[in-house]
């Protein structure tokens, strides 16, 4: 509570970022002082049941988190604030979503782990939407007026009753990342995997990362009758998380099989003290990094990169030859990565690359487009390809001319004609091409 007690006192005047926590049961009154500079406002993980009428005083208010309140409807006053873009209501009690509490300029929604049944088919006016964020909710369809958001870039609707795929969904024109694991039209497709590693034989040491899904620590492992290998064991948290279901991933990544450019899973996590799900991976070389930083509020869908950070030509032909080659490996075992993102590929710096992170993952229906979500996925590696070629200069002319072609296949792979992408297996094809012509490329 030190700093409502601040904000009391007058010590905030000015601030545009504010967090107050400590199990606030009514909005103080005090922070519409800040009426004039507050442009992010958390208040999540309180009481609270209503946010006030006056909130659109607050006039320079874009982001607005209340997660982990028990708010039963998404309060109509929301809506009314002009300049807001991102309203998170994770985790609450959210059973109901009125049409005036879809802010005008909505870019980014979450409404994770709730209980929604259905959402009002005006969300089809949020033209400006990007993300919406709908895993872990009770929702036996999607409002056909959602088609409407063709600036719609990032869907995750996992961990609902859907049962069956929107027929639009796979024809808008923006999306790229879609998490849809854990819905009874995958059910089939999940089926548990037998076999895995016992935790009697791992010995944990470090943390090495937390994720939304898990938490990961290095181990050794041994069964005693020869030496310990180094390894990586992920706890699932149990929970829904904001791309979907701890046991998605988890078959999802089962189901991906190996290759040279995916982190190995060595198998399932069995006989956990308290009975927590997880696997057991290889431990990655530390040479390899993370090419790039999660999306931030401003970016909203698109990763962070360091500032200064440049890439060779032949390493991002190197790098997108071998991302193609293993995205087309995941759709051909029936895998639907939902995550490609250059903040779950690790790189060593020359073109060697591992993906990873499967919480957005989902094994494919057996029914329905299924060449239309891997066009979904294309355009996220277009995406990735825009990005590299962004931090990439051609050195001679021959460069040039590889330059120039990629830049084609970039675009090939965000034409927002769905149907007209190229699929994985061409875009590895012609990479490979490319790469033959102006240097060996292995994949």
């Amino acid at each position: 509570m030190q700093t409502l007690e601040q904000l009391r006192a007058g010590a905030l005047t000015g601030t545009r970022h504010l967090k107050l926590g400590g199990g606030l049961k009514t909005f103080p009154e005090e922070i519409f002082t800040l009426a004039d500079t507050l442009e992010v406002l958390d208040l999540s993980g309180n009481a609270l049941t209503e946010l006030p009428e006056r909130l659109p005083e607050l006039r320079r208010l874009r982001v607005l988190f209340c997660s982990g309140n028990p708010f039963q409807v998404l309060p109509a006053v929301v809506g009314a604030c002009e300049e807001l873009t991102m309203v998170g209501f994770k985790s609450c009690y959210i059973e109901r979503v009125p049409p005036a509490a879809l802010p005008p300029r909505l870019r980014w929604l979450i409404l994770t782990d709730n209980r929604l049944e259905a959402l009002p088919p005006e969300i089809g006016h949020c033209e400006a939407l990007q993300k919406l964020m709908l895993a872990g909710n009770r929702l036996r369809a999607l409002p056909e007026s959602l088609a409407a958001c063709r600036r719609l870039e990032l869907l995750r609707i996992a961990a609902n009753r859907l049962t069956a795929l929107p027929g639009w969904l796979t024809r808008m024109p923006r999306l790229a990342w879609v998490a849809l694991g854990g819905n009874p039209f995958c059910a089939d497709e999940e089926r548990t995997i037998d076999g895995g590693i016992s935790w009697t034989e791992l010995r944990t040491g470090k943390r090495l990362g937390e994720g939304a899904s898990g938490v990961i620590h290095e181990a050794l492992h041994g069964t005693g009758d020869g030496p310990f290998r180094a390894v990586a064991v992920k706890v699932f948290k149990g929970a829904v998380t904001s791309d979907g279901l701890p046991a998605s991933e988890m078959a999802a990544c089962l189901r991906a099989g190996t290759h040279a450019h995916l982190i190995p899973v060595l198998g399932p996590l069995l006989d956990h003290p308290e009975q927590a799900r997880g696997l057991v991976m290889a431990r990655i070389d530390s040479r390899f990094q993370s090419l790039a930083g999660p999306p931030s509020l401003a970016s909203c869908t698109r990763d962070v990169y360091p500032e200064r950070i440049r890439f060779s030509l032949r390493s991002v032909l190197a790098l997108a030859g071998r991302v193609a080659s293993v995205v087309a490996h995941l759709h051909r075992r029936g895998v639907l990565h939902g995550d490609l993102y250059a903040h779950n590929i690790l790189h060593d710096g020359e073109g060697g690359c591992l993906l990873g992170d499967f919480g957005a993952a989902s094994c494919l229906p057996g029914q329905g487009d299924r060449a239309g979500l891997e066009r979904i996925e294309v355009r996220a590696f277009g995406c990735l390809l825009e990005e590299l070629l962004a931090r990439c200069q051609a050195g001679s002319p021959e460069e040039a001319v590889v330059l120039t072609r990629l830049r084609a296949l970039e675009a090939a792979c965000l034409d927002e004609d769905v149907a007209a992408r190229p699929g994985f297996q061409a875009i590895q094809a012609r990479l490979v091409a490319l790469g033959a012509h102006f240097f060996p490329l292995p994949v």
